[in-house]
Formats: C-alpha cells, structure tokens, sequence
C-alpha cells in the first residue's frame, strides 16, 4: 500500500495525530477513535495493523497492553516523495511568515505609540 493510501483514510490520520504525542496504549487509542468516529474496536485494531504493516506505527507489548508509537519511517517515505513539490509552495509559506511578522512589527510599533500617548 502506497503511503498516501494509507494517509488518505482519516481515521488512521487521526490515529497517528494521537501517537505524535507519544506512546500511546492500544485501549487510549481505541477510545478516542470510537468515540470520534463511531467505529468498533476491531475496526480500530484494523486501522492499527495497517499503520503499523506499512511502515507508520510500531507496537511493543508491555505486560497485558499493547503500546503503540510512530515509527517515521514511511513518513520519511512521504516526505521525499513530497520534497520535488515543496518549490511550488514555498515561496507562498516565506512570503506568508514575512507579512506575519510585519503584522507583529506593527502591532508592536502601535502598542509602544499608544504607550507613549498614554504618559
């Protein structure tokens, strides 16, 4: 299965999205999803397997639990494949955080002018 196939399914987005915040048990994770989607707990253990057989998840056993984390190895699959795309939008994401930070520069001259009007 392709990388983006396997991203392309929101639960198992969402499911990695949970364990980017760390090892995470299989219990912990099943609840979130089931209450999120509405899914069962063999479709959530389904969704796992597949992260988990390509390359996104790994899981090690700790006494009766099962403890889920990212492996970046298919992550770092995608993330070269994306890298030939990235001069599309670069130039947009440099040109967003310049006005960001002139937004910050003219609030912080704003702030000190009415300080100065204030005294």
């Amino acid at each position: 299965m392709h990388a983006f196939d396997v991203l392309g399914d929101p639960v198992r987005r969402r499911i990695l999205e949970l364990l980017a915040d760390g090892e995470q048990p299989s219990g912990a994770v099943t609840d979130v999803i089931r209450a999120e989607f509405g899914i069962s707990q063999p479709a959530v253990s389904q969704h796992l397997r597949v992260l988990r057989d390509n390359g996104f998840a790994t899981v090690r056993p700790d006494g009766a639990r099962r403890l889920y984390s990212v492996d970046d190895t298919a992550l770092r699959e995608a993330d070269e494949w994306l890298s030939r795309f990235r001069r599309f939008w670069k130039p947009h994401l440099d040109a967003l955080a310049t006005e960001v930070a002139r937004g910050k520069r003219q609030r912080r001259l704003a702030a000190r002018d009415d300080d100065r009007s204030d005294g």
